[in-house]
């Protein structure tokens, strides 16, 4: 990327982080969310079917995973409010890069991703969890997590572009949940029935999870999942980000 494109890029991402100013309760929500999540299956709902040893301990690396595959809706609003409301057209009119709009919806949508992760690891030490490894492992564990939000944000960004209006984004962002629950967030695949185990055992998620609980020690752990939680998330951003972006150069004409 030129250094014209990264200008470009930096500018848009400075305009999307300027909106959590200005709509500070969206960004709440989006923190407080996984959160709620955790604190629900963690003591409400219960759970760990198949789990050896603490639950907690396999739970939160789970919902890790699983909140860098929800809070999409918030990137898939702005692009389509942008289609919908003329923004792209003002910038189309200006000497700008093709997709740097996207690319600093993205940026601003990782930078909050995370703030997030960093939300959820305080919330998680301050119940007494404490990951293993040490820093280095945790530091590497954020990596694949971030990796598979990646992927996940240029789907939407995709979805989004195709669906075209803000009322679509609901049904679309629908698509999302069974991602994130057909997978071992919450349980182990051998406490499943045969056939709803091995959909997750699939699900790209799954392996993200299971590779985050191996990086910080999770007791019973499966290893060699790495490799997979980086394979398949950069197989669906070489699916998804060309799409994106010839998707939004078509809009763009």
């Amino acid at each position: 990327m030129s250094a014209y494109a990264l200008t470009d890029s930096w500018t848009m991402t400075r305009r999307e982080l300027a909106r959590w100013g200005r709509q500070p309760v969206q960004l709440v929500v989006n923190l407080v969310f996984p959160v709620m999540l955790l604190l629900m299956f963690g003591y409400l709902v219960g759970g760990g079917r198949g789990v050896s040893g603490e639950y907690r301990d396999y739970l939160i690396p789970g919902m890790l995973a699983l909140t860098m595959a929800f809070g999409l809706e918030g990137t898939m609003l702005a692009v389509t409010q942008d289609l919908n409301k003329g923004v792209i057209d003002r910038f189309r009119s200006m000497p700008m890069a093709n997709g740097a709009v996207l690319v600093g919806r993205s940026a601003a949508d990782m930078l909050q991703s995370a703030l997030a992760l960093v939300v959820l690891i305080g919330v998680g030490a301050a119940l007494g969890w404490r990951p293993g490894g040490g820093p280095t492992a945790l530091l590497g564990a954020m990596g694949l997590l971030l990796l598979f939000r990646f992927a996940m944000l240029w789907i939407g960004i995709h979805l989004a572009l195709v669906a075209g209006k803000p009322e679509m984004v609901q049904a679309v962002q629908i698509l999302v949940w069974p991602v994130g629950f057909l997978s071992n967030a919450l349980a182990t695949p051998g406490s499943m029935p045969g056939w709803l185990g091995t959909a997750v055992e699939w699900n790209p998620m799954s392996h993200t999870a299971t590779a985050v609980r191996d990086l910080l020690g999770v007791p019973g752990t499966e290893s060699g999942h790495a490799w997979a939680a980086i394979v398949w998330p950069l197989a669906l951003l070489a699916v998804f980000f060309p799409l994106a972006v010839r998707r939004f150069a078509r809009l763009s004409r």
